[in-house]
């Protein structure tokens, strides 16, 4: 692995040395995870990273090394990294990744040369359907589906014409598409912004005017910061909804108060009640001092994933290996989870409340937005 240099990064370098050292004299899995570690978006990969390697010393068994690098939120970058990880470290499974884009630059190369990739975050909707791969997981969900249950919660709330942003990529063109599938309304406004924007005046401007009853809105990290920052200094007070990703442990302490109040869409929050979730967001905050994301529960769950599997098949048994994946037995954060026929999961979606517990803002749940809830393209994939 390259010397990298920012304390990131060093940090990413020390945590992997770490857990490769239980690794026997032979590894026996050799796992390659590319994340966001530095730059915009940096919390969401570190938080994959950190509930990834907090499973995998948890299980502490022999054999298993990680290679950790940071893909820099560039897709040239991440595709340089996944080439060296195949061919020269050639790791037996990929994952990390964070944005959709850097997906679909690296994960349908990695998959056509016979490795595995698992992903804890990004679902591009062109990998469910139609370009859905024997050798691709998706341990998060299809993009779609969180923003599915927010049109379920738009309904809910009894929204009619709701004003609704995202980002022009893959992810945020996939969050569009996912709301209006399940809003009952009509959009006031279906506004594409640039990716990695952080001044929203204009926008802000055309909500204001829009008559809308509502705003949905997905930027995640920084954009989301920088948005809500901006929309409570404006004076606009129409009602925001969301997916997680701008309402997520990772930002609300630089949001603040702007967020206090917000309904947003998640199938993971801190306080579900279930063993393996109370355990984990324990585990989490006694290691890194700071409460865990769905980003980091997702890590968690993808490394928990990949051990039930090894634990059942060695890595070069490539059929009993991929059958033990797709039983998925281990005990999500996230409470019941399966896999569908295009190995993207099926689950509950739930509406969460940003609050403050002990001057801390956090989020709690609601209710159930949507409820074993599959994606709409699995119907498109032959596997």
């Amino acid at each position: 692995m390259k010397r990298l240099t920012s304390s990131v990064a060093v940090a990413a370098i020390f945590s992997t040395t770490m857990f490769s050292s239980i690794a026997a004299s032979e590894t026996d899995l050799k796992i390659g995870l590319i994340s966001t570690l530095s730059g915009g978006g940096a919390g969401l990969g570190i938080d994959v990273r950190d509930g990834f390697l907090l499973a995998i010393e948890q299980a502490n068994l022999p054999g298993i090394e990680v290679i950790v690098e940071d893909d820099q939120r560039k897709p040239d970058v991440a595709v340089r990294i996944a080439d060296k990880m195949v061919q020269s470290d050639d790791v037996d499974i990929l994952t990390g990744i964070i944005f959709s884009n850097l997906a679909m630059a690296v994960i349908p190369s990695v998959t056509a040369q016979g490795k595995l990739y698992l992903s804890p975050n990004a679902g591009p909707s062109a990998l469910a359907g139609k370009g859905c791969n024997t050798n691709y997981f998706n341990v998060s969900w299809q993009n779609d589906a969180v923003h599915e249950a927010a049109g379920a919660l738009a309904n809910t709330e009894r929204y009619e014409s709701t004003f609704i942003m995202a980002p022009n990529y893959p992810a945020g063109i996939d969050s569009l598409n996912g709301f209006k599938r399940t809003f009952d309304g009509t959009p006031s406004n279906e506004v594409l912004t640039k990716l990695g924007q952080t001044d929203y005046a204009s926008e802000i401007a055309q909500i204001r005017a829009s008559g809308a009853d509502s705003v949905f809105f997905f930027l995640p990290g920084g954009m989301g910061i920088s948005f809500l920052k901006q929309y409570a200094d404006s004076g606009v007070d129409i009602p925001l909804i969301g997916p997680a990703f701008s309402f997520d442990q990772t930002i609300l302490s630089a949001v603040g108060d702007a967020a206090l109040g917000v309904k947003n869409t998640s199938q993971w929050s801190p306080d579900l009640d279930n063993e393996a979730n109370q355990a984990f967001v324990a585990s989490f905050e006694e290691k890194y001092a700071r409460l865990p994301s769905m980003f980091a529960s997702q890590g968690f769950d993808t490394a928990n994933l990949i051990i039930s599997a090894i634990k059942q098949s060695p890595i070069d048994d490539q059929d009993g290996f991929h059958k033990a994946l797709r039983a998925a037995d281990f005990a999500s954060t996230r409470g019941d989870f399966r896999f569908n026929t295009n190995q993207h999961p099926i689950q509950d979606y739930y509406v969460r409340e940003v609050v403050e517990v002990d001057g801390v803002l956090t989020n709690r749940v609601i209710e159930v937005a949507l409820e074993e809830h599959g994606d709409a393209y699995a119907k498109d994939c032959d596997l």
